[in-house]
């Protein structure tokens, strides 16, 4: 007889309770992928949400919910039971959940009516707003399983420091949402709670490492949540699942207390971001945190309070003022797909309509930018993710292409993609001394300045007077593809190497009678050219695209504010 590893019964059981923890009136009937591939509108056909659940769930601008729970026409507890019923869905579709705490958070609702009706005034600026969580940010009480089996049974002894913020602004911390195991994939997959989907088409991916939080959010099973970043892992998972998100600079927003992988790396650092249906929602959280004060509870958090001035763009010309976009059509290492490309003409064609300029972006050094960064991720020689599996003896997931259990229980048949990455770096990284790691800081360091000062020198080419005011690109060079092959082609890396603060904004979908494939080109590498080959018109179809808004280091005001601006130019246009 052979005996089955004790990871996968912890696996098993992690799972059962998680199963347990759903109210049985809450199960819908199964929708098999082969039949039901997009399930978005499943929430309002299953039958378990009522109208008036339909109505609240379905609002998607977080300041419309948060000002009709300040005037009491919606309560917390029916706003709370309303999202929980249908991130409850969501999860059944898509598995995007990791922590479900019904009791616990309709408690917390309860508290919040009962203190407004008693008291004729709310908590805070979040008063009543159910808000999801990456399963970083820990909550007394509750494991913080991270995507590694050792994390089962770890309990946290206090809040981090975002979540205190969350419950002092009088918000409803109500599920957390699943991650890859070691959090540096663009996919969301882990060994305790399997894969997540992309309520799109189901065959695909969500994105990563925050794919929990896409699924969950495009699927409106949660009016804000709250992701990380430290490559692309807020705004890859918003732009396949046609969210806004905002990457902030290193340490605007305060990070203590959360689990993370690579803890003590400090040169690229993870930062957190909201990330929702409507621009109101990212705004609204950014300014509910910092108003917080974090710096009182995070040592490392930037003492900047909102700056009302740089929302108002004091250095851009002011709001109302033309302004100079730049797009870059591709970043010198992977081409994009043919609908990035609409899109990104779409934006060109708005914000012209607008009477703003729009010019070309050309890149700087960006493969020297992508491997000092990459280099910089594997200096351990992947100690911390060896590390974290040997706790439990659980294995390193080498790759997010399906097993063949997966591929024949859900009908995936794909190729895993060229690893241009491993080119950059090797096929087994080195565990670098300090004395080296010293040296990729100084370099990244000179790269940085480099960029700023090309940046700097955009002036000759604008006619506002101003340096380009921010950079328009893809995120990702495609829409969401299959599982396993969402590779790294450093559109979004580049803005955590160089800390530009980044938005994430949906533009249209995937259109096979106006997205046709482009003919071959001279390929980058082998990486665009698994790339090129990859795009097929009717399996893209239907999915969402989203852009990405670059802004300079700690401008998270201004790079709101462009959002919003080239928000509302697509949206007239």
């Amino acid at each position: 007889m052979t005996t089955e590893p004790i990871w996968k019964a912890l696996c098993y059981a992690k799972r059962k309770a998680q199963r347990d923890s759903i109210p049985p009136e809450w199960i819908i009937p199964p929708y098999p992928i082969s039949a039901y591939p997009d399930i978005i509108d499943v929430p309002e056909i299953c039958g378990l949400l009522t109208p008036r659940e339909l109505l609240i769930s379905e609002t998607t601008d977080v300041d419309e919910i948060l000002a009709k729970l300040r005037s009491a026409e919606w309560t917390a507890v029916e706003t709370t039971l309303a999202f929980y019923k249908r991130a409850v869905i969501a999860h059944q579709l898509t598995n995007c959940l990791t922590e479900i705490f019904v009791e616990r958070a309709l408690a917390r609702a309860q508290e919040l009516d009962d203190y407004l009706r008693n008291m004729g005034k709310v908590i805070g600026p979040l008063h009543g707003l159910p808000i999801s969580l990456k399963d970083q940010f820990t909550m007394k009480g509750l494991e913080t399983v991270m995507g590694y089996v050792s994390g089962i049974g770890q309990y946290a002894s206090e809040d981090c420091v975002l979540v205190q913020i969350l419950y002092a602004s009088g918000a409803v911390p109500f599920v957390r949402t699943n991650v890859p195991q070691t959090l540096m994939w663009g996919e969301t997959h882990n060994n305790v709670f399997g894969r997540t989907l992309n309520p799109y088409n189901r065959s695909l991916t969500p994105g990563g490492s925050s794919g929990g939080e896409g699924a969950l959010l495009a699927m409106k099973g949660s009016p804000l949540g709250v992701g990380t970043d430290i490559g692309g892992s807020l705004r890859i998972p918003s732009a396949f699942c046609g969210l806004y998100t905002l990457r902030p600079s290193y340490s605007r927003l305060p990070y203590y207390g959360a689990a993370n992988a690579l803890i003590g790396q400090e040169s690229i650092t993870s930062v957190l971001g909201p990330m929702a249906n409507s621009l109101s929602g990212l705004k609204t959280f950014t300014q509910a945190v910092l108003q917080a004060k974090p710096w009182n509870l995070d040592p490392l958090a930037i003492r900047k309070p909102w700056a009302e001035d740089e929302w108002e763009l004091s250095e851009h010309g002011g709001v109302g003022q033309k302004l100079c976009f730049a797009i870059m059509w591709d970043n010198g290492v992977v081409k994009p797909h043919p609908p990035l490309v609409r899109a990104m003409r779409m934006v060109k064609t708005a914000l012209e309509e607008m009477g703003h300029q729009v010019i070309d972006w050309k890149p700087h050094r960006h493969l020297e930018i992508y491997k000092n960064a990459e280099t910089i991720f594997v200096a351990d020689g992947n100690h911390d993710y060896d590390t974290d599996c040997a706790k439990s003896g659980e294995p390193l997931i080498q790759s997010m292409v399906p097993s063949l259990e997966e591929e024949v229980a859900e009908g995936y048949k794909f190729e895993p993609p060229h690893p241009f990455v491993k080119k950059l770096v090797g096929d087994n990284p080195a565990h670098l001394r300090a004395y080296d790691l010293w040296r990729l800081h100084e370099e990244k360091q000179e790269l940085r300045k480099s960029h700023l000062d090309y940046w700097e020198k955009t002036i000759n080419e604008t006619d506002t007077g101003r340096r380009v005011d921010a950079i328009i690109s893809p995120a990702v060079a495609y829409a969401a593809v299959p599982h396993g092959l969402n590779t790294d082609s450093f559109y979004t890396t580049l803005c955590n190497a160089m800390d530009y603060t980044t938005s994430v904004f949906p533009v249209t979908y995937v259109d096979p009678l106006l997205d046709l494939p482009h003919e071959p080109h001279q390929f980058y590498n082998e990486e665009d050219e698994a790339i090129y080959k990859l795009y097929q018109t009717d399996l893209f179809a239907g999915c969402p695209v989203g852009l990405q808004l670059i802004g300079r280091t700690l401008e998270e005001e201004a790079v709101l504010r462009m959002t919003y601006i080239v928000d509302e130019a697509l949206k007239k246009v």
